[in-house]
């Protein structure tokens, strides 16, 4: 490439954009509105991703988000304090699991995107 990248983001998908929007703020991130059927929601400010009023089963089940942090331990212990696999039906946490390359929990949003989150070491 010849010019600089400066960020990415993924777009994902929300089978009830109401629930998945609340979700999202409920786990940690900010939101910025963008229109009625899209938000921006922000981990910091060069971090986040883009959810729509758009679902389609096989693309959300199969869609997934990577997101590296510095403590997965404290991560993990974070996710499973809000309780959000307990408030919201198809939600699903995964404790930590070793791999050869780094440790990582997984957490299911409400429409089936599965989020890695992730400690390399």
């Amino acid at each position: 490439m010849n010019f600089q990248a400066k960020n990415i983001r993924t777009f994902v998908g929300a089978m009830n954009y109401k629930e998945s929007r609340t979700f999202y703020q409920e786990l940690g991130f900010e939101e910025v509105v963008l229109s009625p059927k899209m938000s921006l929601f922000k981990v910091n400010e060069n971090l986040g991703f883009y959810l729509q009023d758009y679902y389609v089963k096989k693309w959300c089940n199969n869609s997934m988000v990577f997101l590296e942090v510095d403590d997965i331990d404290k991560c993990y212990q974070e996710l499973e304090s809000k309780g959000l696999h307990h408030k919201y039906k198809y939600v699903r946490l995964t404790p930590i699991k070793q791999f050869d390359w780094g440790r990582e929990c997984f957490m299911h949003d409400p429409s089936g995107v599965l989020w890695h989150f992730c400690q390399f070491e």
